[in-house]
């Protein structure tokens, strides 16, 4: 029995240690396939795996390409494949750039907007992409301020009747701390080299010639803003700033009517929009997923340990930086 025991054991080991051997193999062969020169070629279009979401017609290669916009814009969110996932969308936008087999673009929002550079910085790849191939706009629950700001990169906007929408406006917060600081005994001691840099210092009151210089900053942003939307939208600078530009929040179905989309309908409508412009009915769509690995596995598996059961989403309510230049509704300001 025992002996019976032993060899089985030994057939175990034996087979794992095949399957180990071919398992290595695959891989060697995989990192060889990559190499060329001495150096592992690093291919834009690798950064992101493929996730069928609709096929197309059988034999055809050409494909829609879906990147998911969702959340918070901000540098401080940790990226995918990039430092951040400012990074992340730079990244997809290059790949669908970049593969021929992608005829074109949609990239769906569902954000409340962010940090103004970051916007931008998204914007800025988008309008590169719309120069090469059609590039869709789908607005999904939200898609406000920085997250409009974006959308206006795209060639065709589109979003639910019931999206929320607008928000076309700047904002910067910081905390006055200076009576709670009176009443437990504490002063801010500050040295600086010139009047301006202790700019929002909470532990002070806020001078009038500061509050000028912060308010002439925010507008000057706001101007940025406004004629990205009267250009991309074809609309009147003058006419938005008296009307809808005064950082009201919209709905779809009043965003259309002031003209800030091309139409309203479902993401299905969006992937029939996309094919038409790229001239690929036949065409797969296909959403850019980031690619396995072990490291980020680990990590998220050691995070998921860290929590609470019960816990908020981070990006519920976005926690804003002192003296940053977001673009977001004033709702999202705590």
């Amino acid at each position: 029995m025992a002996n019976r025991k032993l060899g089985c054991l030994t057939l175990f080991l034996f087979l794992a240690l095949c399957a180990s051997v071919i398992v290595n193999i695959f891989l060697t062969i995989a990192v060889v396939g990559r190499i060329s020169g001495g150096r592992i070629r690093e291919e834009p279009w690798q950064r992101f795996r493929e996730v069928v979401v609709q096929r197309g017609e059988r034999g055809s290669s050409d494909r829609i390409a879906l990147i998911v916009l969702r959340g918070l814009i901000s540098t401080s969110i940790p990226g995918n494949t990039g430092d951040n996932m400012v990074d992340d969308m730079r990244f997809a936008l290059q790949q669908a750039r970049d593969d021929d087999r992608i005829k074109a673009v949609i990239l769906e929002v569902d954000s409340p907007g962010g940090e103004v550079t970051a916007s931008d910085i998204i914007y800025n790849a988008l309008t590169k992409t719309r120069a090469k191939k059609p590039v869709v706009v789908y607005m999904d629950s939200l898609a406000a301020s920085g997250g409009y700001y974006v959308s206006c990169g795209g060639k065709y906007l589109m979003a639910n009747e019931t999206t929320i929408t607008g928000s076309i406006g700047v904002i910067i917060q910081t905390l006055n701390y200076e009576q709670l600081f009176n009443k437990i005994g504490l002063s801010s001691v500050v040295f600086k080299s010139g009047k301006f840099k202790d700019l929002l210092n909470g532990g002070r009151p806020l001078m009038p010639e500061e509050r000028e210089f912060v308010q002439s900053f925010v507008m000057k942003t706001y101007d940025k803003f406004l004629g990205i939307v009267a250009k991309e939208r074809n609309l009147p600078a003058d006419g938005l700033r008296n009307s809808i530009a005064d950082g009201r929040i919209l709905s779809g179905k009043d965003a259309l009517e002031n003209k800030l989309i091309d139409s309203v309908g479902q993401i299905e409508d969006a992937y029939a929009k996309a094919k038409q412009l790229g001239g690929a009915p036949d065409a797969a769509v296909v959403r850019y997923a980031a690619p396995f690995s072990l490291s980020r596995f680990f990590r998220a598996l050691g995070e998921s340990r860290s929590r609470l059961q019960l816990e908020l989403p981070k990006q519920l309510v976005p926690q804003l930086e002192s003296g940053r230049a977001y673009f977001l509704p004033s709702y999202y300001a705590p």
